[in-house]
Parts: structure tokens; C-alpha cells; sequence
């Protein structure tokens, strides 16, 4: 059977196949996949994942896979924080990338931001001791943030984050660069601590539960354009 780059999830319930001989990097908001697929073709001993919520973006991926004949660069459609929490195995992880994540500027939106004490839970979780997160943004508040977050966690250290070349930075960064905007980048390492034997459930914040009267009124909304 053809290699198929898109991991297909049956069961949500159920960890991702891995192979345990090999070491494993994961991009978050892999796009279409410009900086993964290269560093997959340039390590040909090492697994990548990439994560990524649009579906067309997966789809590019995946094809730029294909074309380029790699078979050791996999995607996955689904939230970050999730994977993180329940589909990968234990201290396995070498290396994460997030470059420009969405840095959610508003007040009232910064609950959905990626870097959380949730994030760095599993993060931690999953990474191997003194395995690396490489950070970039063009937002220096959200920068800020994030090194404070990181500073407060002692199973985390800051260390020089990677160099990358102009061929892989991702289509933002480019722009970014062109207009004279300064990139921020940042690294940490996990750092050798006890370890707990496992993550707390995730739970939905109540203030994102779904309420019977906003339930009622998009109900009728739908049912009235119908009407029409």
C-alpha cells in the first residue's frame, strides 16, 4: 500500500501509532508544510508530524509529501492541545516548532491562545529530557507572554534558539520580513524532574459550554432561513 501522509484518527481515545527506534519532531500549525517537509527530507532518520487545523492546508501538505517522494513526514487534522494531551507517547519527542501561532491580540480572546499551563503540562509530558520548543512570532506582546509563561516553569530552560534559513520560513514570516517587521524567537529545553504519572482530564472552561438559549436562538435562525 502507498504511504498515506495524513494520520487518520478512528479513535480519539486511542495514542498514535509511533515508531519507538526512531526519533520524533512535531510542527505545530504546520501550513503547508514549507519548513517540515524540507527538514524531513534533510533528517531521513527522524519522524515529523505535523499539525494542522485547515483542511486545505493538510491537503497541500500531504501532496508536497507525496511529490517529493517522503515517506518520514506525516499530518494530522486536529487541535494541538489535545494531541498533545492524549495521542502521543510519554518523553518520546525531540523537538517542537510553533512559528507564528495565532497570537490572539484582543483581551477577551487570550483564553485561546496555545501557551498555557495546560500546553506546557503536556508539553513537558511528551517531550524527552533536554528535548527542545522553538518559538517565533512577530508579535512582541504574545513574545513577552510566552517568555514569562516559560520563566515561571521550572521544568523548562532557555536556551539559543535554532537558526532558519529565508527557503524555510513559512509564508507570514516572509511578509513579516519584507516590511521591515522584527521577528521574535525564543527556545526552552525540558529539564530532568519528576515525573507525574499522568495528565488531568481536559475539561471545557464553562464559559465556552454550550447554553440552552443560545442553542434555541441559532435553532431558530435555522429553522427561519429555511423559511425563506
Amino acid at each position: 500500500m502507498d504511504f498515506d501522509p495524513v494520520i487518520r484518527i478512528a479513535d480519539p481515545c486511542k495514542p498514535i501509532e509511533i515508531d519507538a527506534t526512531r526519533p520524533l519532531e512535531i510542527e505545530v500549525g504546520c501550513g503547508k508544510g514549507r519548513f517540515l517537509t524540507r527538514r524531513a527530507a534533510e533528517n531521513p532518520d527522524c519522524d515529523f508530524i505535523g499539525i494542522e487545523r485547515m483542511l486545505g492546508r493538510v491537503r497541500l501538505f500531504a501532496s508536497k509529501c507525496r511529490c517529493m517522494g517522503i515517506v518520514n513526514a506525516r499530518v494530522l487534522r486536529l487541535e494541538a492541545l489535545y494531541t498533545f494531551h492524549y495521542l502521543l507517547p510519554d518523553h518520546k519527542v525531540r523537538r517542537v516548532y510553533v512559528f507564528f501561532p495565532d497570537p490572539w491580540p484582543k483581551r477577551k480572546h487570550r483564553s485561546h491562545r496555545l501557551f498555557g499551563p495546560m500546553f506546557l503540562d503536556a508539553l513537558w509530558k511528551r517531550l524527552e529530557t533536554h528535548g527542545r520548543i522553538e518559538f517565533a512570532t512577530d508579535h512582541a506582546g504574545y513574545f513577552d507572554a510566552v517568555c514569562e509563561c516559560f520563566a515561571a516553569d521550572r521544568r523548562f530552560g532557555r536556551v539559543e534558539p535554532m537558526p532558519r534559513p529565508p527557503e524555510v520560513w513559512t509564508e507570514f514570516e516572509t511578509m513579516f520580513r519584507e516590511k521591515g517587521m522584527p521577528i521574535h524567537a525564543a527556545a526552552w529545553e525540558a529539564m530532568p524532574q519528576d515525573d507525574d504519572p499522568e495528565l488531568e482530564p481536559l475539561r471545557i472552561p464553562e464559559e465556552c459550554e454550550p447554553r440552552e438559549g443560545v442553542a434555541r436562538r441559532v435553532r431558530i435562525d435555522r429553522e427561519d432561513g429555511e423559511k425563506d
